[in-house]
């Protein structure tokens, strides 16, 4: 089994690679591999709505100028998701913004291709706005009908200079014990595929609400 983490910090080494590292070693020692791809240091454009991926069903974004093709291959053979983002103004940071866009419509479009592996939102801050990113983030993994893994507080830890997070006791805690949970969920998952099938995907139903 695999998770990849997502690393949405320019900072390619910051508080939130850190966050994810002590949940990465947690899933380590469970015996599940783990691998952190840096999208937050990359030139990332915006989803345009062009619709092309829902048409053409290719499992590809439009846009090829950046690697967002090549992380939504990786996803996908994934037994679990992480995504993790540093706090910009009380929200998602711009560049993981766009990836998360292109990435979570490519794969709803083309039947749900993240749908059901088990999943985690990680939040790095200096002082606040990590609940509401921490919502945000959420919101992609929900949506997605996805598993979600928890832990004994909201996953988000707090930190100005790299490393500065392996202060935050109860945020070191707070990681750690979502590695356990996250492990647990995968294995349960993996021991039940044969005897408890997922359920069935379902066409999605659209609602206007203008007449």
């Amino acid at each position: 089994m695999k998770v990849i983490a997502i690393n949405g910090s320019p900072r390619k080494e910051g508080n939130t690679f850190n966050s994810l590292s002590t949940v990465g070693k947690e899933l380590l020692q469970s015996g599940i591999d783990f691998e952190i791809i840096h999208v937050g240091g990359q030139a990332v454009r915006g989803c345009m709505a062009c619709g092309t991926c829902a048409k053409n069903r290719d499992e590809r974004c439009t846009i090829s100028s950046d690697p967002v093709n090549e992380w939504i291959q990786k996803i996908k053979p994934a037994d679990g998701l992480i995504l993790a983002s540093p706090v910009y103004y009380a929200g998602i940071a711009g560049t993981m913004k766009c990836f998360l866009d292109r990435a979570f419509y490519v794969a709803g479009a083309n039947g749900g291709i993240f749908r059901q592996k088990v999943a985690a939102a990680v939040v790095a801050v200096r002082r606040t706005g990590g609940s509401s990113t921490f919502d945000s983030l959420n919101h992609y993994l929900t949506y997605s009908e996805m598993i979600l893994a928890t832990s004994t507080y909201w996953n988000v830890t707090h930190g100005r200079a790299p490393g500065e997070v392996e202060q935050d006791g109860e945020g070191v805690q707070t990681m750690e014990v979502l590695g356990r949970n996250m492990a647990w969920l995968l294995k349960m998952r993996e021991a039940t595929k044969a005897t408890l099938p997922a359920p069935e995907p379902v066409e999605k139903v659209w609602t206007h609400f203008i007449r």
